[in-house]
């Protein structure tokens, strides 16, 4: 399916929407928002080494990446919206463009993609959307599913009171992106979310099954992802307090692929690391940087084994291996600092550092990040 079909998608649901209930015929004309946001990257990879132990070669560029979102509420229950974005048709996980490589390499492609148009229904404590819409379950980073990775389908959810914390139940079921454009495989997925508060601590426990069904044929995606069945849970527990007068948030995931391989499996990934389906996230993050002159301390611990995830949806941030457009987000364990500043309610700095090694090779590297974010 290519986006043009999908911009014809989203003009037809929202035909059909503004009619479904006499409260949109009631209302006024429906209410537009626009919201967008825009980064400039300063990038440095270096100390790293391939596979077979050959070196590569140190990498500077700076890249950007631009965000338009335009969203109308149609009633107060009912609201549609579509986004463009920068980055490769070829890409899934990425949304930047590089401007300059300061080793005069290839700059890549420099594309727009609609990557969001969708209808949402929200009322009384339950939601859905029907269309291509960002990842809905709830997580604490992109260990597990990149942010920039949008599937098509449908989703829904409810909240509701559960003692004395909060319930909240997600399913949905999706084809998945092969790429910025096209669609290869299918995922179903069902997620409960309990959170309480006990004195000082806000506290979440999360649990998911994430069943992704491969198909053949797909275009971008590497090391047979996209035609390989996974069936991954995801267990994730989160407590927040103040220390200092800041807050602190302690974050643990805990990823594990139920599907079976072995020796007879279809890839070559499957049979050579088939029981490689474990992982685990730890996380710290001090303070906030929402405003100006506020900042933010966060760290970061991975392991993540080679088919604890689908590595073609996962984070792209930490690693630089794979292909220009595709990342091989899996068979790692490394480390995540990040330091944030507020410039204001709309711009912060960001700098990063990651540094990383394969579980079962040698290939490692580093990677260093200056961020700078306006959004409006």
């Amino acid at each position: 399916m290519r986006d043009g079909r999908g911009a014809a998608a989203f003009l037809l649901l929202l035909v059909l929407a503004m009619p479904v209930t006499a409260e949109s015929a009631q209302s006024a004309e429906p209410r537009l928002s626009l919201s967008g946001n825009f980064r400039f990257r300063l990038e440095s990879d270096f100390d790293s080494q391939r596979a077979d132990g050959s070196e590569r070669s140190d990498r500077d560029r700076a890249r950007i990446r631009a965000r338009l979102k335009l969203k109308a509420a149609l009633s107060e229950s009912i609201s549609c919206g579509l986004r463009l974005r920068t980055g490769s048709r070829d890409s899934q996980q990425s949304p930047h463009i590089t401007v300059r490589d300061f080793d005069d390499n290839s700059r890549g492609d420099s594309d727009l993609l609609l990557d969001q148009w969708f209808v949402r229904v929200e009322k009384e404590g339950s939601w859905g959307w029907l269309g291509r819409n960002g990842f809905p379950f709830w997580k604490q980073n992109e260990l597990f599913w990149d942010d920039d990775v949008t599937p098509l389908g449908l989703a829904a959810g409810h909240s509701l009171a559960a003692g004395t914390g909060t319930l909240k139940l997600i399913g949905g079921y999706f084809t998945l992106p092969d790429g910025g454009v096209d669609f290869n495989g299918r995922l179903a997925a069902a997620q409960a979310i309990y959170s309480r508060r006990w004195g000082r601590f806000d506290n979440t426990a999360a649990l998911g099954l994430f069943l992704f069904a491969g198909e053949e044929g797909s275009s971008h995606l590497r090391s047979g992802n996209g035609q390989r069945d996974y069936a991954i849970w995801l267990a994730s527990l989160q407590t927040e307090t103040t220390l200092g007068e800041r807050a602190l948030k302690l974050g643990l995931d805990l990823l594990h692929n139920a599907e079976g391989y072995g020796p007879s499996a279809s890839d070559p990934l499957a049979t050579m690391q088939g029981d490689q389906t474990e992982g685990f996230v730890a996380s710290i993050q001090w303070g906030e940087a929402k405003q100006a002159g506020h900042w933010l301390f966060g760290y970061y611990f991975a392991r993540i084994e080679a088919l604890a995830v689908n590595a073609s949806y996962a984070q792209d941030d930490w690693l630089r291996w794979g292909s220009a457009t595709q990342t091989d987000a899996s068979d790692f364990r490394g480390h995540e600092l990040r330091l944030s500043y507020g410039l204001s309610a709309k711009a912060k700095l960001v700098a990063r550092f990651y540094q990383v090694e394969a579980i079962s090779s040698v290939q490692d590297g580093s990677r260093a990040r200056i961020d700078f974010e306006l959004s409006f």
